[in-house]
């Protein structure tokens, strides 16, 4: 139902403090994951919602991972455009508003594993990826999509630090096929309401057959190409960080394995450690996409 979340300035403007969760802004309607077709898979279990918005990565508020909790409240959410551009030289700002007005929202349940050997089951509130790309029509036919983080660096403590390495903004990129495959999302919110700073507000990229670096957060940017894009890890440590960085059980990290994952909640007493699937078990969805390639080469 295309403009049932007409209030995305109140959606916006609730969330003055990313830790106060009494904030959050309930979607109106939106389509359940039962009846849009993305349930829970057994034996998953969904995280609760304390461990989704207090354990997270967002560098640009600081290493730890509750650091972003603490102090994404200070980035500017309301107003928010997206600049959108292409190798045709045409450039555009689209707001957000009127982004979530032209889209149909629905719920997708999905598993997110991280490089560093974690793990997540979430309920996402969005919408296909194919669809924003769609809504945009960007002229010509491009190979790649790219994206980019909000960078602010008043508002970004994480920035500011001496033992930063990333070369901000932080970017990330899909090809094209990926970009638009149905399971590629674009989320504006968790657990039925709208999200919070530090899992990326107010839109963020849900790939969940890729290792989590690739969901880019707080999207500010988005790109249309036909050159590989740069991403930010690989041109940090190409051996570490591949460009497709796809869920491979049977290609470890340099420093560690990813055989296995330790899916939140989990503790020292009680690791809650699971086998790592292929594609994180959404192969029978993307496994096409990489066919004819080496996936222990281009990982």
């Amino acid at each position: 139902m295309k403009g049932a979340v007409v209030g995305s300035a109140a959606l916006l403007a609730a969330q003055t403090s990313a830790a106060d969760t009494s904030k959050l802004v309930s979607f109106p309607s939106y389509t359940s994951a039962e009846n849009s077709g993305w349930p829970l898979q057994v034996p998953d279990v969904l995280t609760p919602f304390d461990d989704v918005t207090n354990y997270n990565n967002f560098y640009e508020f600081g290493m730890d991972k509750s650091d972003p909790a603490r102090y994404a409240s200070a980035m500017t959410l309301d107003p928010w455009s997206i600049r959108v551009s292409s190798d045709s030289g045409k450039t555009s700002d689209v707001q957000f508003e009127d982004l979530l007005r032209a889209m149909d929202i629905e719920e997708r349940i999905y598993r997110l594993r991280c490089v560093e050997a974690w793990s997540m089951v979430i309920p996402w509130l969005g919408f296909p990826l194919a669809e924003l790309i769609r809504w945009l029509s960007p002229e010509g036919s491009f190979q790649f999509v790219q994206f980019q983080t909000r960078y602010v660096r008043a508002e970004m403590r994480g920035t500011r630090s001496f033992s930063s390495v990333i070369d901000w903004p932080y970017q990330e990129a899909l090809r094209m096929d990926e970009a638009m495959n149905p399971l590629s999302f674009i989320a504006v919110g968790l657990y039925g309401k709208s999200l919070l700073a530090q899992n990326g507000a107010p839109l963020r990229l849900v790939v969940p057959w890729k290792y989590g670096f690739k969901s880019i957060k707080s999207i500010a940017s988005i790109h249309f190409t036909n050159r590989l894009p740069e991403t930010s890890w690989q041109s940090i440590a190409p051996h570490e960080y591949g460009f497709y960085a796809n869920v491979n059980p049977e290609v470890d990290h340099p420093r560690w394995s990813q055989r296995f994952e330790r899916r939140l909640p989990s503790s020292l007493f009680s690791p809650n450690r699971i086998p790592t699937q292929m594609f994180n078990g959404y192969g029978e969805y993307v496994a096409d996409l990489y066919k004819n390639l080496d996936l222990r080469r281009y990982y």
